[in-house]
């Protein structure tokens, strides 16, 4: 049964919903620790996190064991906190893969559980809470709920102000969600000023070239693309699928000579991928696929801009392995070379199509 008896509840103690912090009035029969208002957030969040982290949420929500020494009492906390940092990056990596892929519901539970978890390592007014804020308050934009939006990021915002050691990267995630925030309400002027404040922190954090600053650029390109300054839009779309095109192909040179090396000592395959995590790549979907969507969509647009970014997606979908797609995407782009490149583009995409098909014969 997952219905809470309140006979079985201890005196003064308050079970509160998972996800809203509503009374509980059903559990978790899997962990028994985690509790829900009712069946629809219960739903929500095993789809969204807790199927993932259900049993590791026990030792983490019961009572410490006795210990015997000091000593020991030392190494369970240490333990403990440990798990629960591992949970952050875990819940946080979750939540951003949903927010990328456009589900914004599944990924507020992911975001909630970041959130909660660094209020217990960090404390309620550390700066390690913005990230988890800002989560949430992506999310809630993604679902039309800009006032909730709002006040996530003024929680961001005044943990912010109050802290001493923000980071340049903090500071870049910060401005990105209020240029997010201001391109929602169709306030364009502040929308581009918190935008370019966070390429300028993104940069001085990774460089004007890495792919964690390339957000800030592509945002950017959206707004003057909706503004219908084209020319602007262009710049920013090539410089962004430029900083993903030199990653991929920096990360193949050296996954090539490492495979190389690895056939040599072992005399077996070595497995490519792309030195991202899964909310990184898809993020990479996200950017690469929806500035193809604009090249293709726009009049008179230059075919070996949208051939670059199939490229790139060619490049991206080999290192991730999932050479279906990279061939679709490679066929898509020899059929526009053909047709309006020359022989030299040609033969650099029929390239890529022999690399996929000898990785795709290889047995995995």
């Amino acid at each position: 049964m997952n219905v809470i008896y309140p006979l079985a509840v201890p005196k003064g103690r308050r079970l509160c919903c998972e996800v809203c912090e509503a009374p509980a009035e059903r559990v978790c029969t899997a962990c028994t620790v985690t509790y829900y208002c009712g069946v629809v957030h219960q739903k929500s969040d095993w789809a969204s996190i807790h199927e993932k982290i259900c049993q590791l949420l026990i030792p983490l929500r019961t009572p410490m064991p006795f210990y015997n020494s000091e000593e020991e009492r030392q190494h369970g906390r240490q333990q403990l906190q440990q798990r629960q940092k591992h949970l952050i990056e875990f819940c946080y990596t979750v939540a951003q893969k949903y927010l990328f892929e456009g589900k914004h519901e599944k990924a507020v539970p992911a975001a909630l559980h970041s959130l909660r978890f660094r209020m217990n390592v960090h404390g309620l007014s550390s700066v390690e809470l913005v990230p988890a804020y800002l989560l949430l308050s992506e999310a809630s934009l993604g679902l039309g709920q800009i006032v909730q939006a709002e006040e996530y990021l003024s929680q961001a915002q005044w943990t912010v102000l109050k802290s001493t050691e923000c980071s340049n990267a903090t500071h870049s995630l910060l401005h990105r969600n209020l240029g997010l925030l201001y391109m929602a309400k169709e306030n364009y002027k502040e929308a581009r000023y918190h935008l370019a404040n966070d390429i300028y922190f993104a940069s001085t954090a990774f460089g004007t070239e890495d792919i964690r600053t390339s957000g800030g650029y592509f945002h950017l390109a959206n707004i003057f693309y909706t503004l219908n300054k084209l020319e602007l839009a262009d710049t920013l779309y090539t410089k962004v699928t430029e900083i993903w095109s030199n990653y991929l192909n920096r990360h193949y040179q050296v996954l090539s000579q490492s495979r190389h090396q690895q056939i040599d000592l072992l005399g077996s395959q070595f497995e490519s991928d792309t030195g991202l995590d899964e909310a990184q790549e898809a993020e990479a979907i996200r950017i690469l696929t929806s500035t193809l969507t604009t090249r293709e969509s726009t009049s008179n647009g230059d075919p070996a801009k949208t051939v670059f970014v199939l490229k790139t997606l060619v490049m991206l979908y080999y290192l991730m392995m999932n050479y279906s797609k990279a061939q679709e995407y490679a066929t898509e782009a020899l059929t526009i070379a053909k047709q309006q490149l020359n022989d030299q583009e040609q033969n650099s995409i029929q390239d890529l199509l022999n690399l996929i098909s000898a990785e795709g014969s290889h047995p995995q």
